[in-house]
């Protein structure tokens, strides 16, 4: 039996943060949504922002924070207690949370997976291990890649700033295989 996965997506809300290198996860989660044929995202109460589940399977159910990225924590943990109540008993004891993210430190569309170890001062991943009270969960970091300035002000404006057509186009022949393929096998994990 495939593990039980909820996927969440971190980024900023919004029109205004729609397609920002800050929030490569919320631009990914859409692609495996699409991908994959899930119903549209919607609002769960339930779980506190926009789910999209699959029609015939339900390995993985997407979730995209509706908070802005530093206060991700609490939708995540709400989001996750909701998941796992959906569970029968073995289910949850199997299920794993998966957070995507974006990643700074890595080349625009090279995905990392990654469980516990450092954050690097990602302010998302900090809220949500604040929330959970644990680093017992999987991250995969969507690499945005780096200007080569390093002053907060222009990591700043990067990370704000839209992606171009040439790097969605990364994001929907790199990166997007990479996630999937990473969701595949954390699925079958025994």
């Amino acid at each position: 039996m495939a593990r039980k996965l909820l996927v969440c997506s971190i980024g900023n809300p919004g029109s205004v943060y729609r397609n920002t290198r800050h929030s490569a996860g919320h631009s990914v989660i859409e692609l495996i949504r699409e991908s994959l044929q899930y119903s549209q995202f919607s609002t769960d109460r339930q779980y506190g922002g926009l789910v999209s589940k699959g029609l015939y399977d339900d390995t993985y159910t997407l979730f995209q924070s509706p908070s802005f990225m530093n206060i991700s924590g609490k939708p995540i943990r709400s989001a996750w207690q909701a998941f796992l109540q959906g569970l029968v008993q073995e289910e949850r004891e199997r299920a794993l949370l998966v957070v995507l993210h974006d990643e700074l430190e890595k080349p625009l569309g090279q995905v990392k997976l990654k469980k516990a170890g450092s954050v690097a001062g990602h302010n998302g991943l900090i809220s949500i291990i604040a929330q959970l009270k644990t680093m017992d969960f999987l991250r995969l970091g969507i690499g945005i890649g780096r200007p080569e300035a390093r002053d907060s002000s222009t990591v700043a404006r990067y990370v704000l700033g839209k992606f171009t057509s040439y790097e969605k186009g990364i994001l929907e022949t790199k990166s997007l295989d990479q996630v999937l393929k990473h969701l595949r096998e954390i699925s079958k994990l025994p």
